[in-house]
């Protein structure tokens, strides 16, 4: 008989020093399961998928559906679903084309006018938050499935936005307003060197109150040398990614035009890299806002009580309903948000925006570890996985992979994504 004498000791050596550094298993398997990806890929395309130029596009085709997908961790923790998200994309995003291309002109007095783009996201944001928080009263004032509101709904605000705009393509939209597609809205490298200075600063604050904070409270707290190697890991991880957007340039004739604009001359050989986009600023901070949210408000505390017991939370004093209705009020602003976010990127609208992204947003929420029986989820797992999801895509884009075959991809690594969670929960007993 063998002796796994040895072998249990090592395994409880190696658990007992994952538990002393607290390290996140599922995030670390996440991550590497993405550079293991992004590697793949890279080699597969002759080193071209991580270039800069195509890490930028990733990072700008990234951002839509990852706003949406931190709505729908609150969502799914609390118990339900929505599949309404992509429709209602396209509603918000028809509401923006038309408020700025055929309503304020006449009000404002032409194009391009200074208030055209906040006036149109304002509108864009109301309409979205409205519509979700409808959505929040018919599941949980009048006890309708979440299942079979939002069903509705795809079918509903997919066809609200085609009457919108006749079926046609709305654009260009206004200039200001593109400044939040990507491509056409970035920092430049100073500010974007300076940006990610002050992110890396904030980091390690937050690490170093992290770890006040537990000693005061008498919790146990990461060995010293472990903390400073996290933080030397975020330090390189934002630096290398400011880096790796510097480092696509801005092409020529387009530097030319912003010197001609500013009445200059553009120097022999000058370059400038893009740096970081005004959406990815944007993704940052809402991801920032939702964390703290859930982590550090009674809402988010409320949120997550709910999706673990209902019944509980109900018997304590928590108003489910409101609370249904505040989740979905969230995840209607936030495809709002995602809806400028993505018709700035194609500077138009389009009948077809947001069409399958509601598959794309639960993938990310689940891939990212948010699990379908409620009251667990986290942020930066659903942003991840968001990531993950372009990545796939774009990746078997490059290699040619037809469009068909990439949803079949795309639907099996979800299924995959469950199947893991429940074989991780039931090893770990996570519930």
């Amino acid at each position: 008989m063998a002796d796994t004498t040895g072998n249990s000791s090592a395994t409880r050596t190696r658990k007992g020093l994952l538990d002393t550094l607290e390290v996140d298993t599922r995030l670390l398997g996440m991550i590497g399961a993405f550079v293991v990806l992004c590697l793949i890929f890279n080699f597969v395309t002759d080193a071209r998928f991580l270039t800069p130029r195509n890490v930028f596009n990733l990072s700008i085709q990234t951002v839509s559906v990852a706003l949406m997908a931190t709505g729908m961790v609150f969502i799914i923790v609390t118990r339900h679903i929505d599949l309404s998200v992509g429709s209602l994309l396209a509603t918000c995003s028809a509401v923006m084309a038309m408020t700025q291309t055929a309503i304020l002109p006449d009000i404002l007095g032409g194009l391009n006018h200074p208030m055209t783009a906040p006036l149109a996201l304002v509108v864009g944001l109301v309409v979205g938050t409205a519509i979700g928080a409808f959505n929040g009263w018919l599941v949980g004032y009048l006890t309708i499935p979440a299942f079979i509101v939002t069903l509705g709904g795809l079918l509903v605000w997919r066809n609200v936005a085609w009457y919108l705009t006749n079926g046609q393509t709305i654009g260009p939209l206004d200039e200001n307003f593109q400044l939040l597609g990507g491509i056409n809205g970035t920092l430049g490298e100073t500010a974007s060197w300076v940006v990610g200075g002050i992110a890396v600063i904030a980091a390690l604050l937050a690490l170093a109150s992290a770890r006040r904070s537990k000693r005061a409270h008498d919790f146990p707290v990461k060995p010293l040398w472990a903390e400073l190697v996290l933080g030397l890991v975020i330090a390189a991880a934002i630096l290398g990614f400011v880096a790796v957007l510097n480092a696509y340039d801005v092409p020529q004739n387009r530097l030319e035009r912003m010197f001609e604009a500013r009445g200059e001359v553009m120097p022999e050989g000058y370059t400038e890299g893009y740096g970081i986009p005004y959406s990815v600023l944007l993704l940052i901070l809402v991801a920032i806002v939702m964390t703290v949210v859930a982590r550090k408000t009674r809402l988010g505390r409320y949120i997550f009580a709910t999706g673990g017991n209902p019944d509980a939370a109900e018997l304590s004093g928590i108003n489910t309903r409101l609370l249904t209705v505040k989740v979905f009020a969230i995840m209607g602003f936030l495809c709002a948000l995602s809806a400028a976010v993505a018709s700035a990127r194609l500077t138009f609208h389009s009948n077809d925006i947001g069409t399958l992204d509601e598959l794309r947003v639960i993938a990310a929420a689940v891939i990212g570890g948010t699990a379908l029986a409620g009251g667990i989820g986290t942020i930066y797992g659903a942003i991840l996985g968001a990531l993950i999801m372009q990545s796939l895509q774009s990746g078997m884009a490059m290699v040619g992979v037809d469009a068909p075959f990439q949803n079949i991809v795309v639907g099996g690594v979800l299924v995959l994504a469950v199947l893991i969670d429940i074989l991780y929960r039931k090893r770990t007993g996570a519930k």
